[in-house]
């Protein structure tokens, strides 16, 4: 998760049990606006094999039905479903098994589903390097049940809900940029999966470009700071949204910290 950083420093930030493994979130964020429920990425779901399982070691009570329970949705509420990008633990809980369990449907039944389509045609075909983190079941389905939109660099998808596109950690990622309450809030993904991963030089070991990632966190850092933006992260398992700031020797860093509603 930190790549070239030594672990005697970013051990520090998230530390690791004896096996070497960090505890970490895959939170996703919902948007009601009118008549619109729009759920943004989906966690790992629940459809892949014991084994597959056994390498993550899934910990915790909460779940996406849960917590959709919670807000008084169920799934079939839900009306739009983005997607940052086709890695399994970000797609995953967007297809389900069918009741036979001999098929795959949209685990979203009413909802469409938008992602990149320069990003599909990657996750079909993918390097070798991130082969092993698309699997087809996951969103192959929903092109076969015709539940695809493809978005646009720059297009409001939604009253100012806006697509917004990174290339470093994978082929056209999407980070939604969200304007509430005369805020801005910019959805990380996994350009920014923890508080850990604001200065620049944290790049995951994941990242396809790493040079990239650096580039495209600073002009986002910039913005963020600049604008007084909230940054939502998806994969820190204790901070759920921040502000960014620069401290006195130029370094990006977190500012104050919060809840999403909390920092509104």
């Amino acid at each position: 998760m930190f790549g070239v950083v030594p672990k005697s420093i970013w051990n520090k930030l998230n530390p690791a049990d004896d096996n070497n493994m960090c505890n970490w979130a895959m939170r996703c964020l919902l948007i009601v606006t009118g008549n619109r429920r729009i759920l943004i990425d989906t966690g790992i779901g629940n459809k892949q094999s014991e084994k597959f399982f056994g390498h993550y070691y899934l910990n915790g009570a909460e779940s996406l039905d849960l917590s959709l329970n919670n807000a008084g949705f169920e799934r079939s509420d839900i009306t739009d479903v983005i997607l940052t990008h086709l890695h399994f633990d970000h797609v995953g809980g967007a297809v389900a098994w069918n009741e036979a369990k001999n098929g795959y449907i949209p685990a979203f039944p009413n909802a469409t589903y938008h992602v990149s389509e320069q990003h599909f045609k990657h996750a079909l075909a993918p390097n070798p390097r991130e082969k092993a983190s698309f699997l087809p079941e996951n969103f192959v389905p929903l092109q076969e049940h015709n539940k695809l939109n493809f978005v646009r660099q720059d297009e409001e998808l939604f009253q100012q809900v806006f697509c917004r596109f990174v290339n470093g950690h994978t082929v056209s990622m999407l980070c939604p940029e969200i304007h509430i309450n005369n805020k801005v809030v910019f959805y990380g993904a996994d350009l920014f999966p923890s508080v850990a991963h604001i200065p620049v030089n944290y790049v995951m070991a994941y990242d396809i470009e790493p040079l990239n990632s650096m580039e495209e966190r600073a002009y986002w850092n910039k913005k963020m700071a600049a604008g007084n933006w909230l940054l939502f992260l998806e994969h820190d398992n204790a901070i759920e949204c921040t502000q960014v700031a620069v401290n006195e020797r130029g370094v990006y860093q977190s500012g104050q910290k919060g809840t999403l509603a909390s920092l509104l």
